[in-house]
């Protein structure tokens, strides 16, 4: 599963609501659910434990960090976009402050080669100094890589994998989509086939599920894998930069259980800036825009951010002031799947896995802490 925290959803600028972007990714692994009493599910997994990947980092973004429990220990990767201040300006006070915290292990950092020309800069006039070593990977390097796959692949266990793939998009500078993709592996040890077989529960079990071949008291061959099956899970999401044409991310939403899109106008107010000024695009997206791709695309979940700072939080449609529900009513004029208008600090669980979510839904919300998490099944047919 991954979770998804709105730390900014403004677009440009920030507002009094809304923070400039920035979403934060936990990967989550549902097998570190125990059992309660009654038969409920409880999540064991540490939050000091779970792995996170920030998607963009505008300016404050590590003050919408302190409202949160995320912590900078546990950040696996940091993907930048593109190079406009709203998606980048926060980078040089995050690490800063990572490294003033305590932080020592490696950092992923994923971005155009223009942000190590930035913080060579910052690191030059400000003497910044980092106790971490940043793994920079640059994207421009990434795509042109001959016969590549456009991925950086973590691993964040021996079962746990992170793939993080780029798609080019259309934008005033280069801009680009991430997919993330979690792969969750386990082994599953037949108990039921053992016991059938006369092999009573013992450490031998253990050794089976772990891939050993073993030895019974009676001299018995047993062979792993005619015991155990292995189970993959996987949950992929496509997190897209500013983008005018939705179009670009055909080939990475194949498959995706969620797409988060800017959708920064309506379609009305980005036509009427365009032929105001027929010399300036602002080469944004407007929410038909994204609601007609995601209805020819087949996208059952979509999440629009990164909005322009007219519109103001609230939804009512009668309003003569320019709020969130113009740009509902945008997307749901050509759009029929499952529909979220991004706010900060809103949180999503994507769970890609072929199980319901309904039994982890039930127990997680008895957390006050997870009340107003939404929870977004697969988009892929069980």
């Amino acid at each position: 599963m991954l979770k998804l925290t709105f730390l900014g959803t403004s677009a440009g600028v920030p507002t009094k609501q809304r923070n400039v972007t920035a979403l934060a990714i936990e990967c989550l692994n549902p097998h570190t659910f125990g059992v309660q009493q009654g038969g409920r599910q409880q999540n064991t997994q540490s939050k000091k434990s779970r792995p996170w990947v920030l998607i963009d980092c505008g300016e404050g973004t590590q003050q919408q960090l302190l409202h949160t429990k995320l912590s900078l220990h546990q950040l696996a990767a940091i993907c930048i976009t593109h190079v406009h201040g709203d998606h980048c300006y926060g980078l040089p006070g995050l690490l800063a402050s990572a490294a003033m915290s305590g932080r020592r292990e490696p950092l992923t950092l994923i971005a155009p080669k223009a942000i190590a020309t930035l913080l060579d800069a910052i690191t030059l006039t400000t003497e910044l100094y980092l106790p971490f070593v940043v793994n920079f990977v640059t994207i421009e390097e990434v795509l042109a890589e001959q016969g590549a796959t456009n991925k950086v692949s973590i691993s964040l266990s021996d079962q746990h994998q992170l793939d993080i793939d780029i798609t080019l998009l259309s934008h005033r500078v280069a801009s680009h989509g991430f997919g993330i993709t979690q792969t969750i592996s386990r082994r599953l040890l037949n108990t039921d086939k053992l016991v059938a077989d006369g092999i009573p529960a013992s450490a031998l079990w253990g050794k089976l599920q772990q891939g050993e071949d073993v030895t019974t008291e009676d001299n018995r061959q047993l062979h792993s894998a005619d015991y155990v099956d292995d189970e993959v899970q996987r949950t992929r999401v496509v997190i897209a930069g500013d983008n005018d044409t939705p179009n670009c991310l055909s080939k990475a939403v194949v498959d995706a259980d969620l797409l988060v899109h800017e959708a920064t106008y309506t379609h009305e107010v980005l036509t009427k800036i365009r032929a105001k000024n027929p010399d300036y695009d602002p080469m944004h997206s407007s929410a038909q825009l994204l609601g007609e791709f995601a209805q020819a695309a087949g996208l059952k979940n979509l999440i629009l951010t990164h909005f322009s700072a007219r519109y103001q939080g609230f939804d009512n449609p009668n309003s003569k002031t320019p709020n969130m529900a113009y740009i509902r009513l945008d997307a749901e004029s050509v759009y029929q799947g499952n529909l979220w208008l991004a706010a900060d600090f809103d949180q999503y669980v994507v769970d890609g896995a072929a199980e319901s979510v309904s039994d982890q839904e039930g127990s997680q919300k008895d957390s006050q802490e997870e009340n107003r998490v939404q929870y977004i099944g697969s988009a892929r047919s069980n």
